[in-house]
C-alpha cells in the first residue's frame, strides 16, 4: 500500500480521499481541445484516457455543480498531476467550489509549470476569500500584471476594487476601475462587467446619478454584444464623443452656407429686380437652381440625423438657421413665403407679355 506523502498537500493525495466519482457513459475525453490533448498523450496509455475523461466532467459540471466538479478534477490530478492543464483544471474547480486556499496553490503551480500569468486576477480574487485583501493588491501591482492582456487587466481592476472595499477605501475603489478599458463609448466582451462593477463603486460613495448612467450603459453595451456570444473581444461604437460631434457640427454648417451662397448668387434680390424674366416660375433656370438648393440642405440634414447618441434617449433636432436670401420654413414644412413671392413675379410676367402683344 503507497503511504501519503505528508508533504503534498493537494486534496488528492489525502488518505481519507473519497473514491472517484463517476464518468457520464457519453465522454470519451475527445471533447478536449487540440492543446490539452497534446499534453494528455505525453501520460501513459492507461492512464490518458482517465485524466481525459474525468477533464471533461470537470468542465461539464463547474457551472452547476462545482464540487462535483471539483472532484473529477482531483481524480485527473492523481495519474496527470504533472501536466499543467490539470492543475489549471483543479485550480478553477476549487475556486468555483470556494476552496480558495487549494485554488492558489494550484494556479501556483499551474503558473510555475506553463510560466503563464493568465490566472493571476482569479490568485488575487483567491486572497481576498483567504481575508487578505492586501495580498490581492499585491497581485494587482506586480510587474507580472503589467503583461495582462485587456481582458486580464480588467478583471484585475475589478478584483483589486473590492480588495479596496474590504479595506473600507471606497474612493479607492472607484479609481481602481478608472482604467483606459473604461470607455462609455466603446463596447468590448468585458465592458458590461467594468461598467457594472463602476456603477456599483460610484453608488457606494454616493454619486448616485452616475452610477445609474453606468448601469444603463452596461445594458446598452449587452444589447450591443449579443447575449450569450461567446467570440473574440470586438470593438462596439456606442455614441459619438464631443470632438467628433463638433467635427459634424462644423461640417453641416459648412454645407448649410455652400448652399445658401449658390442660392443667393441664382435668386437673390437684385438679379430679380434686375431681370424679372428669370424669376418666373416658368423659367427652367431658376426651377433647377432652387431645386438644387432644397435638395443640398434636405441631403445634409438626413446625413446629420441619421445616428442617434447612443448616450441619451432623446433624439437632438436643431432648427436650421436660413442666412438672408433663403426661403423661410414653417414648422410645417411649408414655404408660404417663396410661393407668394413666385405668384406675384409670375403676375408681373403675365402683364409685360400683355402689353407687348397689345403693342404688336
Amino acid at each position: 500500500m503507497r503511504v501519503p506523502n505528508a508533504a503534498d498537500l493537494r486534496s488528492a493525495n489525502r488518505p481519507d480521499r473519497e473514491r472517484s466519482p463517476e464518468i457520464d457513459e457519453d465522454v470519451t475525453g475527445k471533447e478536449l481541445d487540440r492543446a490539452t490533448q497534446h499534453q494528455i498523450k505525453t501520460l501513459e496509455s492507461k492512464s490518458s484516457e482517465w485524466v481525459a475523461r474525468h477533464l471533461v466532467m470537470a468542465g461539464r459540471l463547474i457551472d452547476d455543480e462545482p464540487e462535483l466538479a471539483f472532484q473529477h478534477a482531483l481524480a485527473a490530478s492523481r495519474r496527470g498531476g504533472r501536466l499543467a492543464a490539470v492543475r489549471e483544471a483543479v485550480g478553477l474547480t476549487a475556486y468555483a467550489a470556494g476552496h480558495y486556499g487549494e485554488a492558489l496553490r494550484e494556479f501556483r503551480t499551474f503558473r510555475r509549470i506553463s510560466g503563464s500569468n493568465v490566472h493571476l486576477p482569479v490568485m488575487a480574487d483567491c486572497e481576498r476569500g483567504l481575508g487578505r485583501p492586501d495580498r490581492a493588491l499585491d497581485v494587482a501591482r506586480s510587474e507580472e500584471a503589467q503583461d495582462l492582456d485587456a481582458p486580464g487587466k480588467v478583471e484585475l481592476a475589478i478584483v483589486a476594487a473590492g480588495a479596496r472595499t474590504d479595506l473600507g477605501q471606497l474612493d479607492a475603489a472607484v479609481a481602481e476601475l478608472e482604467i483606459p478599458q473604461l470607455d462609455i463609448n466603446r463596447a468590448f466582451s468585458y465592458s458590461p462587467r467594468l461598467f457594472r462593477a463602476y456603477a456599483e463603486a460610484l453608488a457606494a460613495v454616493g454619486r448616485d446619478e452616475e452610477s445609474q448612467k453606468w448601469s444603463r450603459q452596461a445594458v446598452v453595451a449587452e444589447n450591443a454584444l449579443g447575449q450569450g456570444m461567446d467570440e473574440e473581444p470586438e470593438i462596439i461604437d456606442l455614441g459619438w464623443d464631443e470632438e467628433e460631434e463638433a467635427r459634424e457640427e462644423a461640417e453641416r454648417r459648412r454645407m448649410l452656407d455652400r448652399a445658401s451662397k449658390a442660392s443667393g448668387a441664382v435668386t437673390g434680390p437684385e438679379t430679380t429686380a434686375a431681370s424679372p424674366e428669370a424669376a418666373g416660375t416658368g423659367n427652367p433656370r431658376a426651377t433647377e437652381a432652387k431645386a438644387v438648393q432644397d435638395g443640398s440642405i434636405d441631403d445634409q440634414d438626413a446625413d446629420y440625423f441619421v445616428s442617434d447618441d447612443a448616450e441619451s434617449d432623446q433624439d437632438s433636432v436643431e432648427h436650421d438657421e436660413l442666412e438672408p436670401g433663403s426661403a423661410a420654413v414653417d414648422e410645417a414644412g411649408n414655404e408660404d413665403a417663396v410661393d407668394d413671392q413666385d405668384a406675384v413675379e409670375h403676375h408681373v410676367n403675365a402683364d409685360s407679355f400683355a402689353d407687348e402683344e397689345r403693342r404688336d
